[in-house]
């Protein structure tokens, strides 16, 4: 949900439920990463509340297009990183035929 002014669509704050710190942390990082924004955070209004609000001022493209834009780059990152890591585990996988032998009861010094 957007909320802002009808007249200046370069300054928004946009609520999303059901996410936490984890996903506004990451919008927030990749937002402050773009040249276009002034200024961007986020907030949670309550420890309760499974809903963040993330706010964004650009010098000037409308907020949306921004956060849109933005919300597709951490998309990007987000599936390199995962192909990253299906690779390292596949190349460990065939590397190692045997496997990680870990004795969960050895008692580490």
């Amino acid at each position: 949900m957007e909320h802002g002014s009808v007249t200046d669509s370069t300054s928004s704050t946009f609520s999303i439920m059901e996410e936490d710190h984890t996903l506004a942390n990451s919008v927030r990082f990749v937002l402050n990463q773009d040249p276009r924004v002034a200024f961007c955070g986020y907030s949670i209004p309550h420890p309760a509340d499974n809903k963040i609000n993330i706010r964004v001022q650009t010098t000037g493209d409308p907020a949306k297009d921004v956060l849109k834009d933005s919300l597709q780059d951490l998309m990007v990152m987000c599936q390199h990183v995962r192909g990253t890591f299906d690779t390292a585990v596949t190349d460990f996988r065939q590397n190692n035929p045997t496997g990680m032998d870990i004795d969960v009861n050895k008692k580490v010094a």
